[in-house]
């Protein structure tokens, strides 16, 4: 099934599966798509999570010692996809988990949970022949990371063998929120567009209706993380979706985004 973003520009939004608890992240994803995100992604939480800043390191904690696995993780992704099946759904990851789950035990299971693609942050497409091949096997998109240090040789591999939409970050660092966008993120689109037609979503440090304003203007999605993930965390599971839901809203009006 292809990843459609159905709002210009569309909403990615990430959520920690398992934080604060798995039932809460179904509703927690349901309320988001309901409130316009146009793709969940869904985070199997780990233990070492170099990518991500603070705040997804404190969710994945959290997750970590309830108890969450990768197998949860697909659960819920098929309730996901049972309740909302037009919503785009991507299993975000690191590689360690699916090497101890199995790769093509992984490939087998997210396919059947209703998944689209699948995000593994520390794969690199030059060491990604069969991960690629699974993906390929059980019709899953993958999709790749772009960096603005990224050479030109990498953003045309990761533009050939991406599918459904490329990420790009926004800078280098881990996640995290920001104060403005950088120049990087602009141009790390121009780049990747010499090589591909697929839609480009924008991450790392978007919080506000100001950057998904900013994004709007050159690329075609913002992916909004730690923000939702540090809202999760001051939520109870009980008013967590509402909370989640009205910022969601906010995103798209300026001015009330701006004065939260």
């Amino acid at each position: 099934m292809p990843i459609r973003f159905q709002h210009k520009p569309g909403l990615v939004v990430y959520v920690t599966a398992g934080d604060p608890t798995l039932d809460a992240t179904r509703e927690i994803a349901i309320a988001a798509i309901d409130a316009g995100a146009d793709v969940i992604e869904l985070g199997v939480p780990f233990s070492d999570p170099l990518a991500d800043g603070p705040v997804i390191q404190r969710a994945s904690e959290r997750a970590l010692a309830r108890g969450t696995r990768l197998k949860d993780v697909l659960e819920v992704a098929y309730d996901i996809h049972g309740a909302r099946p037009d919503a785009g759904l991507i299993i975000f990851t690191y590689l360690n988990p699916i090497l101890r789950y199995g790769l093509a035990r992984f490939a087998d299971d997210a396919k059947a949970s209703g998944a689209d693609g699948v995000l593994v942050t520390d794969m690199i497409v030059e060491e990604a022949a069969a991960y690629l091949a699974e993906m390929h096997r059980v019709d899953l998109a993958p999709v790749f990371l772009a960096a603005p240090t990224s050479p030109d040789a990498r953003l045309e591999a990761i533009a050939t063998h991406s599918a459904g939409f490329i990420y790009a970050i926004s800078r280098t660092g881990i996640t995290g929120k920001q104060q403005t966008m950088t120049a990087d993120a602009a141009g790390l689109v121009e780049r990747l567009r010499r090589w591909t037609r697929l839609p480009v979503a924008v991450g790392f440090g978007i919080s506000n209706a100001s950057h998904v304003a900013q994004v709007a203007e050159f690329a075609d999605a913002a992916v909004i993380g730690s923000a939702i993930v540090e809202l999760i965390e001051r939520s109870t599971a009980e008013s967590a979706p509402g909370e989640v839901a009205r910022f969601i809203k906010g995103l798209r009006h300026t001015d009330a985004a701006l004065a939260r």
